[in-house]
């Protein structure tokens, strides 16, 4: 009984079937739409995907606020100087998951947190998994595939960042910072765990939260409607057999182009979401649609270019070739254990 209850919240709050079905609903029976025609396809994915991740979302930022207003960058860089080694980077990437930084806001932390005296190989698992994993994301994921495939895409966004971390950490990376960033000042040579740090109240949090949910959605909703676009014109337009072709388990090197095509876009999750669930209901395996994502997330054309005014050519190089390794790796892996989670 308790499993069945879960699977009805789950159906009810995350994935909304009910908004599902009033959207066949309306364009079926009020517009009257031939509901085996490519428009009726396309056009109900793209309401019900724009509605539901809009009302998610606004939930999620509120809530995932809240708890990352406990997390500012002062914060965040006092837990980290507390630790050393492989767990100073596990902690890296954990705090990546609960502070509201997209990859390219990422950087100035990353700047900061390199002044104030951390390993780089810790900021590194920081600026890794800063935006490839949040918990909205998580949520989402679950609202559009199911839980065990959301909690898998932390796990290995997670490993990713450690390992990355930790192999700069190994080959002592540290000389190609840019000088700049590794200067520091009297004043910035400080007692991390004696900088005073501004306490919320509650209703300053709940108004900060609120403020997330505005500047968030009014950065991100022209990606989601990009994002819900290409996938409603996939789901309704473009043959399964085309999709199969180029990106299905046929194709060996499926995963590898759909890394590839993913880093040089530059979009939130919330916009590839619903590009990756039109290509997982064309029979595109879950790792290649994960590595896409991933490789947006993580590796954008923008972050990268941030990246290289701060880091040099071989620290970049380093970086990114670890980073689409690690991708390329955990595609091909969950295209070969994808039915474990399905």
């Amino acid at each position: 009984m308790i499993k069945d209850i879960f699977v009805w919240l789950n159906d009810q709050l995350l994935k909304m079937t009910w908004l599902e079905n009033a959207v066949n609903w309306f364009f079926r029976d009020v517009i009257q739409l031939d509901v085996d025609s490519l428009l009726y396809k396309g056009i109900t994915f793209f309401f019900y995907d724009v509605i539901k991740i809009f009302i998610l979302l606004s939930v999620l930022i509120f809530l995932a606020s809240y708890v990352q207003s406990f997390f500012s960058p002062e914060r965040t860089r006092k837990i980290l100087s507390k630790v050393k080694g492989v767990w100073a980077n596990i902690i890296g990437a954990l705090l990546g998951t609960v502070t509201p930084f997209c990859s390219c806001s990422s950087i100035p932390i990353f700047i900061g947190f390199t002044k104030a005296g951390l390993p780089i190989g810790v900021t590194f698992s920081f600026l890794i998994s800063s935006p490839l994993v949040d918990l909205a994301s998580v949520i989402l994921l679950a609202s559009i595939f199911n839980w065990q495939i959301a909690l898998a895409y932390v796990v290995v966004g997670l490993i990713i960042a450690v390992i990355g971390g930790s192999l700069i950490s190994l080959f002592k990376m540290e000389r190609y910072v840019e000088e700049f960033v590794l200067a520091r000042s009297d004043e910035q040579v400080i007692d991390v765990n004696a900088v005073e740090e501004f306490t919320m109240t509650r209703k300053e949090r709940v108004n900060y939260s609120v403020e997330q949910v505005k500047e968030i959605i009014k950065k991100v909703w022209i990606y989601v409607l990009l994002g819900v676009g290409i996938g409603a014109f996939i789901h309704g337009f473009i043959p399964q057999v085309w999709i199969e072709s180029i990106l299905g388990a046929n194709n060996p090197f499926s995963v590898i182009i759909a890394t590839l095509v993913g880093i040089p876009m530059y979009a939130d999750i919330f916009g590839t979401l619903p590009i990756a669930e039109a290509l997982v209901l064309k029979g595109v395996g879950i790792g290649t649609v994960l590595a896409f994502m991933m490789a947006v997330t993580a590796l954008s054309l923008p972050s990268i270019i941030m990246i290289k005014k701060v880091v040099k050519t071989k620290l970049l190089v380093m970086f990114v070739g670890i980073v689409t390794i690690g991708i390329i790796i955990v595609g091909y892996l969950f295209n070969a254990f994808g039915s474990l989670f399905m």
